[in-house]
């Protein structure tokens, strides 16, 4: 019987070591509808199992495979699961209900230390050792070539070095010694240099940590940042080498950026010539705190100039994929620049406005007061009105609902007002926060056709990217569940690209990896409580298919009380 060779850079949904009730538990406990996995099958050597979470909870289809429908063949495992995710609705159950491959479940990483880069490839690892580390550095990553093993990447002089690390139930480099875990591997190497085998000796001298994990792995990583190395933590190391790195561009196809390349990297910061003209420079809150030229919202006509110190943020697909939020980055009102503000709500249909600033803290204007008071109407140019109609407020946050009149038409524009968070630091409880952008998306979920939230602090950088930020990856986690990948300071960068300094202090991004391990840790909870109360009955279908076999042979296991439905792959009928 042929077996499957499942190439790493797309295998991560494969679980070598699992059974099919851990394959549940995992899926039950971690994934959402879509998830799945797939694992050797236990029954039927040689062949694989494709675990599969459907409706809601309480649904776990699995079903063997060798071929998964007959008479077409697939070269590779890979290959199979990339036709099945990339032509949804090609795997159907007899009943002609499709069953859809959403989103892979990873197989947990072999360590949490932070030197284990995972699935990067050869090239990759190169690239990253050779632009982001000194001599001496070195990563450890999952073998593309020959899965289940791993491969040390070491950076020399000029070049990268690359030992292979076999795993056959003990890791070694080949001959001599053997050891329990990677860890205790690459201690041993950092103490005992390398020859390779052109007679170069390679020392282990300092990582280079990853900073992708996925999210389930959240808790071990802030232990790993909190740990102190030397006098500094990790998280300043993390925000320090963030500080240091290059600005990236994330060329986003939902606006036109003609004028840059795509993941161009530029040594430089972006340009930020509008806000420098004599005639912008009273518009800008902070002087040196201006907006970049390729991603700033332009005023249309008939409004008298063009100009106001504010960004569109729009996530990448690449890191945030399917995610269709966007959002605009901006000050916080001067005096002379509320009717630019409204006039901006205005065009963009912006419905939603994120303020996370008091009017004055430490006794220094942080913003003006640019909205009307309860019942009272204001007058904008450009023949705008306000209406205050309505105020509540919790201890964390103050709701004001306006009515927004031009021209005979109406809009209801929500303005949510964070006042938890304190005038030095940041707030103790990532609780508080969280709360809020439920409340925030709550509302802007429920306005149909809604354009991107507005959200500002004082210079539109610092709070308002760790909200923003914080808001992405935790929506990333709602569609994709607690196995997915998540990158903090990759998502920084992204933010960045688009508006300079975006979470600002070395505070703001441990608050948001804070923010995130409560987050997770809430909802594992509230999975685990809902997986409780499940009923016992489970359904499975299994389609086994045998060497020599043009059709599939199905074997109907039923496992509690539910009935059975015959999984019926698609083909070409």
């Amino acid at each position: 019987m042929r077996m499957f060779k499942v190439p790493m850079p797309q295998r991560r949904w494969f679980h070598p070591n699992i059974s099919g009730v851990e394959a549940e538990r995992l899926l039950l406990e971690r994934g959402v509808e879509g998830s799945f996995l797939a694992r050797p099958s236990r029954s039927s050597p040689g062949d694989f199992t494709l675990s599969v979470r459907r409706h809601g909870m309480d649904d776990i289809l699995a079903w063997d495979f060798y071929d998964l429908y007959g008479g077409e063949k697939f070269a590779t495992l890979s290959e199979l699961i990339q036709f099945y995710t990339e032509n949804q609705g090609q795997l159907r159950e007899k009943n002609g209900e499709p069953i859809e491959l959403k989103f892979p479940l990873y197989c947990a990483d072999p360590t949490t230390e932070r030197w284990f880069h995972g699935d990067i490839g050869g090239k990759e690892a190169e690239k990253v050792l050779t632009e982001k580390a000194k001599p001496g550095s070195f990563l450890v990553r999952e073998s593309q070539s020959q899965p289940g093993h791993f491969v040390l990447s070491v950076r020399t002089d000029d070049t990268v070095t690359h030992v292979k690390i076999r795993c056959q139930g003990t890791f070694d480099v080949g001959g001599g010694d053997k050891f329990d875990s990677l860890s205790d591997l690459v201690e041993h190497c950092k103490k005992n240099p390398m020859v390779d085998t052109t007679g170069t000796i390679v020392h282990l001298k300092q990582p280079l940590n990853a900073t992708r994990i996925p999210a389930s792995g959240i808790e071990v990583r802030v232990k790993e940042l909190k740990r102190a190395d030397g006098k500094k933590a990790g998280f300043w190391e993390e925000f320090e080498s963030l500080q240091s790195s290059p600005v990236q561009f994330w060329y986003n196809k939902k606006r036109d950026r003609n004028q840059l390349n795509a993941q161009q990297e530029v040594k430089h910061v972006f340009s930020r010539k509008e806000g420098q003209k004599p005639n912008n420079r009273n518009k800008n809150r902070y002087k040196n705190i201006l907006p970049f030229d390729h991603t700033r919202v332009l005023l249309k006509e008939p409004w008298p100039h063009d100009y106001i110190n504010a960004n569109y943020i729009e996530p990448d697909d690449e890191i945030f994929e399917g995610c269709k939020k966007c959002y605009i980055a901006t000050q916080g009102c001067l005096p002379s620049t509320v009717a630019d503000f409204w006039y901006m709500v205005w065009q963009e249909n912006s419905r939603v406005i994120v303020m996370t600033t008091k009017e004055f803290e430490r006794s220094k204007s942080k913003c003006a007061h640019y909205w009307p008071d309860d019942g009272e109407i204001k007058e904008y140019e450009g023949g705008f009105k306000l209406l205050m109609q309505k105020e509540s407020s919790t201890p964390d946050f103050t709701l004001r609902e306006f009515l927004m009149t031009r021209s005979g038409e109406e809009r209801v524009i929500y303005q949510f007002h964070f006042i938890a968070w304190p005038d030095h630091g940041v707030p103790d409880d990532p609780g508080c926060v969280l709360n809020f952008l439920s409340e925030v998306n709550f509302r802007q979920e429920s306005l149909d056709g809604a354009g991107p939230i507005v959200v500002h602090c004082s210079a539109g950088i610092g709070r308002t990217g760790t909200f923003i930020v914080i808001d992405l990856i935790v929506d990333q986690i709602k569609r994709c569940g607690l196995h997915t990948d998540i990158d903090i300071r990759r998502g920084i960068q992204m933010v960045r690209a688009q508006r300079s300094g975006m979470v600002q202090t070395e505070a703001q991004y441990k608050f948001i990896y804070l923010a995130l391990l409560h987050y997770i840790d809430t909802l594992s909870h509230k999975i685990q409580a809902q997986q409780k109360c499940l009923e016992v009955g489970r359904e499975y279908t299994n389609i086994k298919w045998g060497e020599g076999k043009d059709f599939p042979v199905k074997e109907t296991v039923s496992i509690g009380s539910n009935s059975m439905n015959n999984l019926v792959p698609l083909g070409n009928n």
